[in-house]
């Protein structure tokens, strides 16, 4: 399949973001859909809804750092949905758009793709969801005090259930804990070498599947300069 990027997913538009709704609005299926994407800034009215929800004083990187990606993906019915949203440190959004642009080309399936505040900035709520997801300004999982690389906008979760995090008895989502066989591989999951794991390597970053002392396979970040 031929991938097109949008103009306005290669360089990032000051323009007011959508402040209210990241819910996918529409689903399509034409004989041959195209990627497209766009990387705005954050508009005054979703810093109002993001302050005391996923960011607050103190953390890591100031809001104006943050970008939004507007992105279609292919569902788990598939079709194309149109309205996806993640929002990344504005280091890494242009690579985010490739990679998910090369994820839209092997038609791998994303369940959801909705900002933390739909989820009131819970984690949880958002991994039980099995939405993707990036930015949340909170520690390290199990480890209070720590900020984790989502507070930077440097990581991202992919189909949280499809691709639990494990950690000896703990499965986050608890849901997840029908895909605990990684040999059983089925639609949404990310597995060593796959196409998603080979684009996010290629653009230097590390994938929660690989660590040793757990497994987070929804789990990619940039590599620390």
């Amino acid at each position: 399949m031929l991938v097109r990027l949008a103009v306005a997913a290669l360089a990032t538009l000051v323009m007011a973001a959508p402040a209210a709704s990241a819910v996918p609005v529409s689903a399509s299926s034409p004989d041959d859909p195209e990627f497209s994407a766009s990387v705005t800034t954050v508009s005054e009215e979703y810093r109002d809804r993001m302050i005391g929800v996923s960011w607050e004083e103190g953390c890591p990187v100031p809001i104006d750092d943050l970008r939004i990606i507007e992105m279609n993906y292919w569902g788990f019915d598939g079709t194309v949905h149109d309205g996806g949203q993640l929002m990344v440190h504005k280091d890494v959004a242009d690579t985010v758009v490739t990679v998910f642009s090369e994820m839209f080309d092997e038609e791998f399936p994303i369940r959801g793709m909705q900002l933390i505040e739909e989820y009131d900035g819970s984690d949880d709520a958002s991994m039980a969801a099995d939405n993707t997801s990036s930015f949340n300004c909170r520690p390290i999982t199990g480890s209070p005090g720590r900020f984790s690389i989502h507070s930077y906008g440097k990581a991202i979760d992919i189909n949280t259930i499809e691709n639990p995090y494990v950690k000896g008895d703990l499965v986050l989502p608890p849901a997840g804990a029908e895909f605990l066989d990684r040999d059983d591989v089925r639609p949404g999951m990310i597995t060593k070498n796959d196409p998603v794991v080979k684009s996010f390597k290629k653009r230097g970053f590390d994938w929660g599947g690989s660590w040793h002392s757990l497994k987070d396979y929804q789990h990619f970040e940039a590599k620390k300069s």
